[in-house]
């Protein structure tokens, strides 16, 4: 970076990176986790055509449990460095459309209640699995 500050930053969206196939995610997310400040937690399913398409959030061809596992051993290695700087907001994005939502208006797709908060609730619940499992 020119200016090498914990402010200048990236946005990591696991599913903008993962549509590749040739995106090591968990080799990017170690490799460049002390510049990410904010995180799209997605899922894609890839064909051999190189096309895809929105998966749940833990299914698909992104190794979320990899990308998650180096995101909270970066957020320990910040909060030893510097207690004030361990977070690294993390969001669900791109939730199924699921029944609830179906007969609400204005719901955009991608961004319906439902879908999201299962699929929050999803990444979380592996969040603190892993937390506990790695001790962080």
């Amino acid at each position: 970076a020119l200016v090498d500050a914990p402010a200048n930053g990236i946005t990591l969206c696991t599913g903008s990176f993962g549509a590749s196939a040739r995106n090591d995610l968990v080799a990017m997310t170690e490799r460049f986790a002390r510049r990410v400040n904010f995180v799209h937690l997605r899922n894609v399913s890839r064909d051999s055509g190189g096309n895809f398409i929105e998966a749940n959030h833990l299914d698909g061809d992104v190794d979320m449990f990899g990308v998650m596992k180096a995101l909270l051993i970066e957020q320990k290695r910040r909060a030893a460095e510097d207690p004030r700087r361990p977070h690294m907001p993390m969001r669900p994005d791109h939730g199924h459309l699921m029944l609830p939502d179906r007969t609400r208006p204005n719901v955009y797709p991608g961004y319906s209640l439902f879908g999201r908060m299962r699929g929050l609730a999803e990444l979380r619940g592996m969040e603190l699995g892993m937390r506990r499992a790695l001790g962080l």
